[in-house]
C-alpha cells in the first residue's frame, strides 16, 4: 500500500503581482488503496494531483510519497508513480501501438523477449492485442486511453494517478476505462467530473477554491460537492 503525506501545501503560479495562488494550506494523509479528488474547474484538483509525483513542485509545505520526498527525490518518485493524463494524446510519442508500450522499458536493461512478453501481456489485457503494429494515433479515444494506462503500467508503478480520464471519452468508452479502473491493483489517485466512478472508491477529497473542504466516504463528499454546486 502506498503512503502519501501532504503536510500544510500550497502552490501559487507565477511572481509578484501577478501571482496566483492555486492551494492554499492542504493536509492529508492518505493510505487508501482507492482515492477520489473532485471539484470545479480551477478548484486545484488537476494541481493537487499533479503533485503527488512530482509534475509540480509544492511552493510551500512537502509531500511524501512512501517516504520520499517530492521536491528533493522527485526522480524516485516517478518511479513509483506513474501518471494518466486527460487527453492521451499527450501521452503517446510513439509510431505504432506495441512500440509506445515498449517505451517505458529502453533502459529497464530487460533483454528484447523480455520486453515483448510484458507488452503482448499488456496488449492481450486491454483488448489491443489485434492493434499491435497500427499507428498509435489512429486508435479510437478510448483505445488511445487505454494504451496510454498500458504503457504507464509497464513499468510496474506502485501508485497511479489519473486527471480526469474519462473526460474527452463517449459514454461507452467512459465506462470501459472506469471498469479497466475498478480492477488496478495498484494504488489509484483519480481527479474527475464524472462522480459515479468513485462510487466504490475508499475515500474522497473534495477541493473548492484551492483549499480542501472536504474528505471522506464517496457518499460524504459528493453530497458536499453537491452543496457547494447549488451555492
Amino acid at each position: 500500500m502506498v503512503h502519501i503525506e501532504v503536510d500544510h501545501v500550497g502552490h501559487r503560479y507565477g511572481q509578484g503581482a501577478l501571482a496566483r495562488q492555486v492551494l492554499d494550506g492542504v493536509s492529508a494523509d492518505l493510505t487508501e488503496s482507492r482515492i477520489g479528488v473532485i471539484g470545479h474547474n480551477g478548484s486545484g484538483k488537476s494541481t493537487f494531483v499533479r503533485m503527488l509525483n512530482a509534475l509540480l513542485i509544492p511552493s510551500q509545505g512537502v509531500i511524501k510519497v512512501n517516504g520520499l520526498d517530492t521536491a528533493s527525490e522527485a526522480k524516485k518518485v516517478r518511479r513509483l508513480a506513474g501518471f494518466l493524463f486527460t487527453d492521451p494524446d499527450t501521452q503517446i510519442i510513439m509510431p505504432t501501438v506495441a512500440e509506445d508500450v515498449a517505451f517505458g522499458l529502453r533502459k529497464s536493461g530487460l533483454s528484447k523477449p523480455e520486453i515483448a512478453a510484458r507488452v503482448d501481456e499488456l496488449l492481450e489485457r486491454f483488448g489491443l492485442s489485434g492493434h499491435r503494429e497500427h499507428p498509435a494515433h489512429l486508435l479510437s479515444g478510448g483505445q488511445k486511453q487505454l494504451l496510454a494506462l498500458a504503457s504507464v503500467l509497464i513499468t510496474s508503478p506502485q501508485l497511479i494517478i489519473m486527471d480526469e480520464p474519462t473526460t474527452l471519452l463517449d459514454l461507452r468508452n467512459a465506462r470501459m476505462i472506469g471498469q479497466v479502473i475498478g480492477e488496478l491493483s495498484q494504488t489509484v489517485v483519480l481527479a474527475t467530473h464524472h462522480l459515479h466512478l468513485l462510487d466504490d472508491f475508499d475515500r474522497v477529497l473534495v477541493f473548492d477554491s484551492g483549499r480542501l473542504v472536504a474528505d471522506g466516504t464517496p457518499t460524504e463528499a459528493i453530497a458536499h460537492y453537491r452543496r457547494l454546486m447549488e451555492v
